[in-house]
């Protein structure tokens, strides 16, 4: 270990065949022979003790001398015993930084953000700045990492991890907190301005696509920003504020930054008792369908029905699907919602039937969590089968964008459904980022031009750009097309003079009781 030979080191001073220095300052230090023999008394060093060997290189050692005694108490010498300690160090090093990063993304963890926030309170009180968090949250991470492997989803990670950190300052911390969660930290900040700046930045890096071996994938994220002090006074209320907000950003679409506020505490508390409730609203049978006619806008007569649910909340009354399918479908009980929903449409159309009443298609909205399933067209034939409905009478909804996710596999979905004889609608179309390649590949049926076109038309002259490129390609592909939301007689009239083939909407009829559908469309004609 020194590099002496015993033959060579004798003669020499113990100092010089054993020279140590302090591993951090390079200084040197005291021989412990020398300090042994001047007390009498056994001593060890410091753990940063390095050997410089004889060749000029160092060694990490631990150390420890004691006295040698005779049997009349008189020092005769001192033993020195050291060993290496390099191996030990430096797994010691590593240990102690795995405990404070991500082992993927080598990026600070919670236990060293906690630390940073701290120091970052700190010093902005000492020197009047803020200090600003950014909670970050992938949109849709689970399906790619589902459907590519994880293999995938971890290089994705690796890929957003780089782009985070080139988008704020060296002085910044980017922390990953597991999973598809990234909070970042800016400090030295006199106003929210920076931290909106970083956000748009991000969210500006996230939208050019990722190259993860032969794939192109894309990413957006939702972030949440909290700012000290007006949002938190410690680390865990900054988080907690961030995290809110964030939530609240998922909510407005994606893809965007919302500053904390305070009454998205309240929105936040009021989440967690919808999700809470809807855990035990289907077995206390507080779900509902209502039905919704879809008219043939040159006849007016009736082309087929559409379910939509309705929750009776205990406390709050009816609830629209707007105020609780999100938070469904982020806690997965959308799938069996869902496959409720499918059941009892479809146990209503054979009721019908078996009562002797016009045979009509019912159509019903499949969500994005429940068309994923690996099992989905599986649990759609077993629906049908249970309650022995005609297929040719069920009509699937899939959104635009959920079909888009993931093209390829949703076209081989489609096309399992399609030989079943399920006929297949596009729900939401124009909302979304379909090419027209895939458009002629998925075998669909119908086209259904999203209300927030229809809702934009002002005349019966309105030149309608989207709503009439829309109507034009469907024609085009052969495709029945469905407006959506109609509520007057000037989007009626311009639908008709486009040659919009169907609509649906409150100026048909609001959404109806099994009953009351029943009553006015099935067992009588349309005024």
């Amino acid at each position: 270990m020194t590099g002496w030979s015993r033959e060579e080191a004798a003669g020499h001073p113990f100092s010089h065949v054993f020279q140590i220095i302090d591993g951090t300052s390079h200084q040197p230090i005291p021989s412990p022979v020398d300090l042994v023999l001047q007390s009498s008394q056994a001593m060890g060093l410091a753990a940063d003790t390095v050997l410089m060997r004889r060749d000029g290189s160092e060694i990490e050692i631990a150390d420890s001398a004691s006295p040698i005694l005779d049997w009349d108490g008189k020092l005769t010498g001192v033993v020195v015993v050291f060993h290496d300690v390099s191996v030990a160090k430096a797994m010691s090093l590593k240990m102690s930084h795995l405990a404070q990063h991500d082992f993927l993304t080598n990026l600070p963890n919670r236990v060293l953000l906690n630390d940073r926030i701290a120091q970052a309170i700190a010093s902005a009180n000492r020197y009047g700045t803020k200090v600003a968090l950014l909670f970050l949250d992938l949109d849709n991470f689970k399906h790619i990492n589902d459907s590519l492997g994880h293999a995938t989803g971890d290089k994705l990670l690796q890929s957003v991890t780089k782009r985070l950190s080139a988008s704020v300052r060296n002085t910044d911390t980017v922390s990953r907190q597991g999973g598809d969660e990234f909070i970042i930290l800016l400090e030295d900040s006199k106003t929210g301005k920076n931290a909106a700046l970083t956000a748009e930045k991000i969210l500006e890096e996230l939208t050019l696509p990722h190259e993860i071996g032969k794939c192109q994938l894309y990413i957006t994220t939702s972030i949440g920003i909290s700012v000290y002090p007006q949002d938190g006074l410690d680390g865990e209320t900054l988080l907690k504020s961030a995290d809110t907000a964030m939530y609240y950003a998922k909510e407005k679409g994606r893809n965007n930054y919302q500053f904390f506020k305070n009454e998205m505490n309240t929105h936040a508390v009021q989440r967690l008792k919808i999700e809470a409730d809807l855990r035990v609203a289907l077995e206390k049978h507080q779900f509902e369908l209502l039905y919704q006619p879809k008219i043939n806008l040159n006849n007016n007569q009736m082309t087929g029905v559409e379910c939509l649910l309705r929750w009776q909340h205990d406390e709050w009354g009816q609830m629209m699907p707007e105020s609780f399918i999100g938070i469904a479908e982020e806690s997965g009980l959308i799938v069996p919602i869902g496959r409720w929903v499918l059941r009892e449409a479809c146990k209503q159309a054979k009721e019908w039937l078996d009562n002797s009443l016009p045979a009509i298609t019912i159509a019903v909205n499949i969500s994005a969590k429940e068309f994923l399933q690996k099992d989905f067209v599986e649990s759609v034939r077993a629906v049908l089968v249970e309650t022995q409905l005609p297929t040719h009478l069920l009509e699937l909804e899939i959104t635009e964008s959920v079909l888009m996710r993931d093209a390829q596999s949703s076209t081989a979905i489609l096309h399992q459904l399609k030989q079943m004889g399920i006929q297949l609608a596009v729900d939401d179309f124009g909302t979304g980022y379909s090419s027209l390649s895939y458009l002629q590949q998925f075998p669909i049926d119908v086209l259904k031009i999203d209300q927030s076109f229809v809702h934009h038309i002002a005349s019966a002259t309105d030149e309608g750009i989207i709503v009439s490129a829309i109507i034009s390609m469907g024609n085009s592909l052969k495709l029945r097309v469905i407006a959506e939301g109609i509520e007057n007689k000037v989007q009626l009239d311009f639908l008709k003079s486009r040659h919009c083939e169907e609509g649906q909407g409150y100026f048909f009829s609001k959404a109806l009781t099994a009953k009351a559908f029943a009553e006015k469309f099935l067992t009588s004609n349309i005024n």
